[in-house]
């Protein structure tokens, strides 16, 4: 018997956010926090190359506002993708683990129901300490690498299954 080595065709987005729009709906708790993860993915499409004028900014009260808004902005048609930025810190209660996986929940049913990439920025934290680490100041910045990967996929879905980035299809 012999064995064949299979040769699949790999598809994998670029990193460039010109001719595409993306949305960024953030919390507006936390805001020392969520304006660095807001910095974060602004400055990442901007190094990616995106449009002036390419990006609307959402803010909304609370992480667990962040599913609806960022929802009607996918079903909108305006956006080639929705980059979703908060910060929960865990509390001496249970309402952490409600938030969290509400929030989670809400923001992959959105991106199912409407096959518009919608990206999870929202940092889930034990503690400040941890949260100020993953908003830029020691660990990297989850704003950034959210909007980084937004991009990647809105490329990917262009390239592999012919999808016309929003902001062509606005014109």
């Amino acid at each position: 018997m012999t064995l064949v080595a299979l040769q699949p065709q790999i598809h994998q987005g670029t990193l460039n956010a010109k001719g595409f729009r993306f949305a960024i709906v953030a919390s507006r708790w936390n805001d020392s926090l969520v304006s660095r993860l807001v910095a974060g993915a602004l400055d990442a499409l901007s190094e990616l190359s995106g449009d002036e004028n390419a990006v609307e900014v959402f803010r909304v009260p609370g992480s667990f506002e962040i599913p609806l808004c960022a929802l009607k902005a996918a079903e909108s048609g305006k956006f080639d993708a929705v980059i979703c930025l908060g910060v929960i810190i865990r509390g001496q209660t249970p309402h952490f683990e409600y938030i969290a996986t509400e929030v989670a929940r809400g923001i992959g049913e959105a991106g199912m129901k409407t096959g518009v990439p919608l990206l999870f920025g929202v940092i889930t934290a034990e503690n400040v300490d941890q949260a100020i680490d993953r908003a830029g100041v020691k660990l990297g910045n989850k704003g950034f690498e959210a909007a980084t990967a937004a991009v990647e996929l809105v490329n990917l879905y262009q390239e592999a299954f012919g999808e016309k980035p929003r902001a062509a299809a606005l014109a």
